[in-house]
């Protein structure tokens, strides 16, 4: 399926001047009719004018706010641009730029509001780390007990039509880690989220969410959020 006109397809970038432009032309390709932007989360390696010198729209932060804030960024243009559908994947490389028609497609034809890239809803080569592994597993049943079901929590590669863009834009939205605890927000104000089978590939490079001290906060983080929505 061809990604109609007037779709943003959103990265949030942080130090990714190496591998985006690899990234950004893949894009281009898969949906030329599509406007790329990224979301320079205040990187120190000219990611922002390495994405502006592809043909890129460019938001950027002063400094780094986080992966959530990236995002919102996105999010709040697509809203004022009057997009009406937002495809986001990962800057890295990890996400196979060919695949947004893919995971754009239910949204577009109004079968959900949501639809999310994943390695898990079919057979997959993709490893994750035991602890990541461990902690997807572990959301993935909290969401299905708050009524989420859905096997890659953690995907970033998802398609969002303006309903669900209206809402990520509203305060409840985290500035860190937006998973599971999103989706079940999401849920319980009535967005329809599907899961479309994806190949993903190793990110080239460390996490810049997850790592040390920060995997004990995400758990923390993401039970209190469960807990806080289940109480509204």
């Amino acid at each position: 399926m061809a990604v109609p006109a007037g779709v943003i397809v959103g990265l949030p970038a942080y130090n990714e001047a190496a591998r985006l432009p690899a990234v950004l032309r893949a894009v281009a390709a898969a949906v030329p009719a599509a406007e790329i932007v990224v979301v320079d989360d205040g990187s120190a390696d000219g990611t922002g004018d390495v994405a502006a010198s592809h043909g890129a729209s460019v938001l950027r932060h002063p400094f780094n706010l986080g992966y959530g804030a990236a995002l919102q960024t996105l999010y709040k243009y697509a809203l004022q641009s009057g997009a009406e559908l937002v495809v986001q994947l990962d800057a890295d490389g990890q996400h196979d730029p060919a695949e947004i028609p893919r995971v754009a497609a239910p949204v577009a034809s109004g079968e959900c509001d949501l639809a999310i890239g994943s390695r898990f809803v079919a057979q997959s080569d993709y490893r994750m780390g035991p602890v990541q592994g461990l902690g997807r597993r572990l959301f993935s049943v909290l969401g299905r007990i708050a009524g989420v079901s859905v096997s890659d929590p953690t995907s970033g590669f998802q398609a969002l039509n303006r309903r669900v863009v209206a809402l990520y834009c509203e305060p409840f939205f985290p500035p860190d880690y937006p998973d599971v605890d999103v989706l079940v927000a999401a849920t319980r104000r009535g967005i329809r989220i599907r899961e479309v089978p994806v190949e993903m590939r190793e990110s080239p490079r460390g996490s810049t969410l997850h790592g040390g001290m920060r995997d004990f906060y995400y758990v923390y983080k993401m039970l209190l959020s469960l807990w806080t929505e289940s109480r509204r």
